[in-house]
Formats: structure tokens, C-alpha cells, sequence
């Protein structure tokens, strides 16, 4: 299958649209199942962290001082992307700032975003909840880092995207588990999801 590019934010709030800014990204690269490169970078974007969001994340105004700038650091992540189809727990937050901070660059953030949330809503019903920690530990998969620090939590997502798409081939019998199913199956209405595995290309909103 074609690339998969997962990614997470740590960021300052809650909404660019706010003035909340990204202090860190990370992007994992993942192909036929595996990961197969990795960018990571703190980024200074000239505003300060609240006090709850470093304790909450560890990610202190000393450590960015000394971090790249968020301009170098989004073009970089910009072309690491390219066009590749890109994948977040909870996407709807990350996408925003991927256009946020791309857009004060001139740069267009034309990648379309499948939400691992979104999609283990639908097949997992009978999780606890839905948060990424609940489902690393749900489906026993191993725990990458300090959560809420953008490399660690987008290792894990990667994981977790790894899991979906295995369990969609063993489970819903589709060959190709692709981004583009995963798309369609987020907007899909709990009870529609299994005609949607029976016929892959099954049009559902919800």
C-alpha cells in the first residue's frame, strides 16, 4: 500500500484561530505496515506556554529558546510530507494546526486526513473509551515514550493505525485497507460499517 504519514502536534491551546501556536511536531512514515522514517523538532514560534500545558506536556519556554524556528521547522515537515495522505488521532485538532502554521508560510496543505478517533469509534465499540492511551493499552500494543509529547504519541498512533488495518483484513476481509477506506469508513454511521466492509466502496454518512 501506498504511504501513510502520521502525525501529532503539541501546541500551546487549543485553536490557532485563537493565537494558540505549535511548540512540536512529529511525523511517523509508515509503508506496508512499518515505519520507515521518522521527523521530529520542537519548534519556537515566538509565543509563551501556558503553565498547565507544561505540565501536561514537559515542553518548558527554556527548552523552546533554544529550538528551531516553527517557519524552518513547518517548511521541513512540509516537504518531508509532500503529497503523501496523512493520518492523527483526533485529527480534526492536528489538521488545524497543519493548516495554521503552513498557511503563515505561503504553503498549501492539500494532504487529506484519515482520524484514527474516528475510525476505532466505529470498530471498537466495546473500548472503554477512545482516547489513544485507552486504545494502545485496549489492544495491548506497546507504549512509546511520555504521552502528550508529539513523537511518542505519533508512534503510538502509527501503532494503532497498524492494528486497525490488520484487524480490517482478518476480521472484515478486506484485501486493501488503504487511506482512502479509512476515510470512508470514519464518516460512516455505526450501523452502516459492516455493508461497508462487504462492499468496500459502500457511500455512508454519519
Amino acid at each position: 500500500m501506498s504511504p501513510i504519514a502520521v502525525i501529532d502536534f503539541e501546541t500551546t491551546g487549543l485553536s490557532p484561530a485563537l493565537g494558540d501556536r505549535a511548540t512540536e511536531v512529529a511525523i511517523v512514515l509508515v509503508e506496508g505496515g512499518r515505519v520507515v522514517d521518522r521527523f521530529q523538532s520542537l519548534m519556537n514560534a515566538g509565543v509563551r506556554i501556558p503553565s498547565f500545558i507544561t505540565q501536561l506536556t514537559g515542553i518548558t519556554n527554556a527548552m523552546l529558546a533554544d529550538a528551531p524556528d516553527a517557519a524552518q521547522v513547518m517548511a521541513d515537515a512540509s516537504r518531508f510530507v509532500g503529497d503523501t495522505p496523512m493520518v492523527a488521532h483526533n485529527a480534526s485538532f492536528d489538521r488545524k494546526f497543519w493548516v495554521a502554521e503552513l498557511q503563515r508560510l505561503g504553503l498549501p496543505a492539500p494532504q487529506p486526513y484519515a482520524c484514527t478517533l474516528l475510525v476505532s469509534r466505529r470498530l471498537y465499540p466495546q473500548a472503554p473509551n477512545h482516547k489513544l492511551g485507552s486504545l494502545v493499552d485496549f489492544h495491548r500494543l506497546p507504549r512509546a515514550g511520555a504521552a502528550h509529547r508529539a513523537l511518542a504519541d505519533a508512534e503510538m498512533a502509527a501503532a494503532l493505525l497498524g492494528q486497525i488495518q490488520r484487524d480490517l483484513r482478518a476480521r472484515h476481509g478486506v484485501a486493501k485497507p488503504d487511506h482512502a477506506l479509512l476515510m470512508t469508513l470514519q464518516r460512516c454511521a455505526k450501523p452502516t460499517v459492516s455493508a461497508l466492509m462487504a462492499k468496500y466502496a459502500t457511500a455512508c454518512t454519519g
